[in-house]
């Protein structure tokens, strides 16, 4: 770290003790900002780190519900909205028993540079609560989503928050939250949350976006080095929505995801997955990756507790959480051979195992630039809801290719003018900052 920019660092500590996520996104960033600050020296006199390091507005409230039994629970909700130098605040809610406040402060503060990214009109913001819907039937997530909302709408508005789902929240969830919202404002504000179902204000692909970017990204990192997909051996962490698509889009492009997880444990198929039968044991059925291996037979194999990143591969897509991948795992990967990582997860790669990527020279895309194809298909959905359209999935998706193609050749072009080719990592941190700080800068001491 430049040493101009550790006593901002420092204060970020003392500002935010115990938010050991939270100093993690920063650190990764600042370390990205001395050679900006020294050609851009109005955004250190004008304190732009400093600035975007504090949230503008950080929401915390109760969320009192009553289970099916009649037992009343009291979950915890968060909204940090983070930075709208951009645009209205845009990010996604995420129930799960590990969300706390810098849990959300992490995601929020990668999600202002991941949005600047996209070039959309988009501000940086993230939410969700410790509430866990694993086990819930659906009228209990229907009332905890209910209540969530209840308070949450006071700070929500197109032109003001946009939420969109995470884990733990996906279609079901939003349809709850949004119907909601509706009911108290009296609105059919379609804009004011994404992720919708498609018959009343969703967009075509967004269920895929994130995976589906993951890849394009991906894509786009082996063509800057004259390779392909075809034939390569891969997996992805995770069974989730992000895990699904980007296993379907690799198998589309002429990859063979062999092995994917859960919480439980790692299935692998050597013959590539079965995406029909996750699907209907994930999404339809709510199942385990562990129903998968059972029903699935043959050489494939449930490792309960297992670690995916001991199976070999050629290209690795963490999807699923975190801090999942670490240093140890990225020596692993590196040397089974793996020759690309893409991550379709915010922040899964601890800074170790950043580091080790890094030094190896592999192909290495940090989330906040190859898992942004979920926020930008957020905003096209937001563009689709003001104008009272509705776009083909051809069309849609293509315009996401096409933005992650962008994303890709901004942040390689960046890391080439900063003197460090091919380091997507400072590329991105370095593009996303600098469209954030020009705006800053523009809309004066706010």
């Amino acid at each position: 770290m430049d040493e101009k920019l550790e006593p901002i660092y420092d204060e970020v500590l003392r500002r935010n003790p115990g938010e050991a996520e939270f100093h993690q996104a920063v650190r990764e960033v600042i370390e990205s900002l001395g050679p900006v600050i020294a050609k851009h020296p109005e955004f250190a006199e004008r304190k732009i780190i400093e600035r975007i390091c504090e949230p503008e507005r950080q929401i915390i409230f109760r969320v009192p519900w009553q289970d099916d039994d009649g037992v009343v629970h009291i979950n915890r909700g968060f909204r940090v909205e983070f930075n709208s130098a951009l645009g209205p605040y845009k990010g996604g809610l995420r129930f799960h028993p590990s969300v706390n406040l810098g849990i959300v402060k992490f995601l929020g503060f990668e999600q202002i540079f991941k949005n600047a990214l996209t070039e959309m009109p988009i501000g940086g913001a993230k939410g969700g609560s410790d509430f866990d819907p694993k086990g819930r039937s659906r009228d209990e997530v229907m009332r905890f989503c209910q209540s969530f909302m209840t308070e949450l709408y006071r700070h929500l508005g197109e032109y003001t928050d946009v939420p969109a789902g995470d884990i733990g929240v996906g279609g079901r969830e939003i349809g709850y939250l949004f119907g909601q919202y509706k009911r108290i404002t009296n609105r059919y504000e379609s804009g004011v949350l994404t992720g919708k179902g498609i018959e009343w204000g969703g967009a075509l692909v967004r269920t895929e976006a994130t995976g589906y970017g993951a890849v394009f990204f991906l894509r786009e990192m082996l063509r800057a080095r004259g390779q392909d997909l075809d034939d390569r051996t891969c997996v992805v962490s995770g069974s989730g929505n992000v895990a699904i698509y980007a296993i379907e889009k690799i198998h589309q492009l002429g990859g063979r995801v062999v092995a994917c997880s859960d919480s439980g444990g790692v299935v692998h198929d050597p013959k590539g997955i079965d995406l029909e039968l996750l699907k209907q044991i994930k999404e339809v059925e709510r199942g385990r990756v562990a129903d998968y291996a059972e029903r699935r037979g043959g050489e494939v194999r449930y490792l309960p507790g297992g670690n995916i990143w001991e199976i070999p591969c050629e290209v690795a897509l963490p999807c699923a959480t975190q801090n999942e991948l670490t240093g140890r795992d990225a020596a692993t990967l590196v040397g089974n051979g793996c020759i690309a990582v893409s991550e379709g997860a915010n922040m899964p790669t601890t800074p170790e195992g950043v580091d080790v990527f890094l030094d190896a020279g592999i192909a290495y895309g940090p989330g906040k630039a190859a898992n942004a194809g979920g926020v930008a298909t957020s905003a096209l959905e937001m563009q689709q809801n003001a104008s009272r359209d509705r776009w083909s999935f051809e069309a849609t998706e293509q315009r996401l290719g096409e933005i992650m193609r962008h994303i890709h050749d901004l942040c390689y072009a960046t890391a080439d003018e900063y003197g460090a080719p091919g380091n997507y990592v400072r590329g991105a941190n370095i593009a996303g900052f600098q469209r954030v700080a020009d705006a800053m800068v523009a809309l004066g001491l706010v």
